[in-house]
């Protein structure tokens, strides 16, 4: 049974306006360091796995400060499931590629069979293509795995109605 968001924050006993203004105001700037640390993953330190945990952590952080219905209002439990599994074929995708074009896996001078430029720059553009899939992967797992530890498996509560509802068990 779901419920819905309104009933989620009725059920939170205090609402703090101050942590939900913040997590509000920080939530994109972290999201466009993320996707920043992606991006230049290939020139600098970073990449895929740890742009993807910031954006994972953006959406926890969201999640903490409004409770689980909200996030995943904000992101659906099946755009989560698409994602993840976008991202991981991204990954092979092009690693098999790769190997079909004659290649070694992930010998991206191979994709020139593909667009006839120079293999240096194939090697950039097939990381830069591979940091993406891998960021979306972690990104979309770390969500998931937060929504089932909140929720204690049960993807209707969050964490303040999953450790409640334990509560009463013990009592």
């Amino acid at each position: 049974m779901r419920i819905s968001v309104q009933e989620a924050r009725d059920r939170i006993p205090h609402h703090d306006i101050i942590l939900e203004t913040t997590v509000r105001l920080m939530v994109p700037f972290i999201q466009l360091y993320g996707l920043y640390v992606i991006v230049h993953g290939h020139y600098s330190p970073g990449g895929g796995f740890q742009g993807g945990v910031i954006l994972g952590a953006s959406v926890i952080l969201f999640a903490l400060a409004f409770g689980l219905p909200a996030s995943q209002e904000y992101l659906s439990e099946g755009t989560n499931i698409l994602m993840a599994n976008a991202g991981a074929l991204i990954f092979t995708g092009i690693a098999v590629l790769c190997a079909l074009l004659g290649g070694m896996f992930l010998d991206y001078s191979a994709l020139v069979k593909i667009l006839p430029i120079d293999p240096i720059s194939w090697r950039s553009h097939g990381i830069f293509l591979v940091e993406v899939g891998v960021g979306m992967g972690v990104m979309m797992i770390m969500i998931s795995i937060y929504w089932d530890m909140a929720s204690a498996g049960h993807l209707d509560e969050g964490l303040h109605m999953a450790s409640a509802s334990q509560t009463d068990k013990v009592l």
